[in-house]
């Protein structure tokens, strides 16, 4: 059961387009989990710049 037979990974004569889209789209995952961290970290980092131009 916790062996993977080459037959499990075999895509059949789709296999050129079916492993290139699936690296295509784990591509865009972490592209995207990536962008969203960079723009959480600025938007955290002009929040503080804010509240320290605010206070008194």
């Amino acid at each position: 059961m916790g062996v993977v037979s080459s037959g499990a990974l075999s895509a059949g004569k789709y296999a050129a387009f079916i492993w290139p889209a699936y690296g295509v789209s784990i591509l865009g995952f972490v592209w995207m989990i990536i962008d969203t961290l960079g723009r959480a970290r600025r938007w955290r980092q002009k929040a503080d710049r804010l509240e320290k131009t605010r206070e008194p």
